[in-house]
């Protein structure tokens, strides 16, 4: 509202009038939260954040991570939050910086990821619920040449692991020979996995550094794929523009064509 030449007085009545009468209007105050948006045609495979979010490491999520230092009730004149996170949290994205530390020094950061790559035709594949993602397991998945975008999904959706507060190492991932079966024998560039990394815990760095030794493959971690079907869909996924930043948090989802 432009107070214009109003008195400070005046406005600040103004305001509060407009309030009380968008309150007295809003007989219906629960918000919808929503997985699956236009009839079952969009699905968010984002996780929400919350204190109990699983983190890198610790048995005890990630904690308080949001605050309201300026606060309506305290007579602020607006809400105004704020937020602390680390950028592998959730739903994120890797940066060739994440394990390369002269692509981090070179400024090869989430602002110098390729937005084609993050939105496009993506299949999503279910992954044997025995093993981690080998060279074997890569070739029994059968993904033909063309397709460029892979989100797979395995046991760890299947154990619910990202909605669980402890950080859980026996996580399904790729193993060393499975990227590298990947890298040469795919067209892959959108790698997508449903837990915080995309290499199991015993081929940590190994593995990250086969997919993003080239930059040309993206990584996106801890994608939430339950109960939405195997397919073929239209991938949309946007990390913010974090400039100098090795990680972000992404939001990502899938619609059906």
């Amino acid at each position: 509202m432009n107070c214009g030449a109003l008195s400070v007085v005046v406005c600040a009545l103004a305001v509060a009038a407009i309030r009380v009468e968008a309150v007295i209007g809003d007989d219906n105050l629960v918000p919808p939260r929503r997985e699956v948006y236009d009839n079952g045609r969009i699905f968010d495979i984002s996780h929400r954040y919350h204190p109990d979010m699983p983190e890198w490491e610790s048995n005890d999520g990630i904690g308080q991570f949001l605050w309201l230092p300026k606060s309506m009730k305290n007579g602020s004149l607006a809400n105004n939050s704020e937020m602390k996170l680390p950028t592998h949290t959730g739903t994120h994205v890797d940066a060739p910086g994440h394990v390369y530390d002269h692509y981090f020094d070179a400024g090869f950061d989430v602002d110098s990821l390729d937005l084609h790559i993050l939105n496009g035709p993506a299949l999503l594949v279910d992954v044997p619920r025995d093993n981690n993602i080998t060279a074997e397991v890569m070739k029994s998945l059968n993904i033909p040449r063309g397709v460029k975008r892979v989100l797979f999904r395995t046991l760890n959706t299947d154990r619910r692991l990202m909605f669980k507060k402890e950080w859980d190492t026996s996580y399904v991932g790729f193993t060393v020979d499975g990227a590298k079966w990947l890298v040469e024998n795919t067209d892959i560039k959108l790698v997508g996995v449903d837990y915080l990394s995309v290499a199991a815990y015993d081929y940590l760095i190994p593995s990250h550094l086969v997919f993003l030794k080239d930059r040309e493959i993206i990584l996106v971690e801890a994608l939430k794929l339950d109960d939405v079907p195997a397919g073929l869909y239209s991938v949309h996924c946007l990390p913010l523009r974090l400039a100098g930043a090795e990680g972000s948090p992404i939001r990502c989802i899938l619609i059906k064509y």
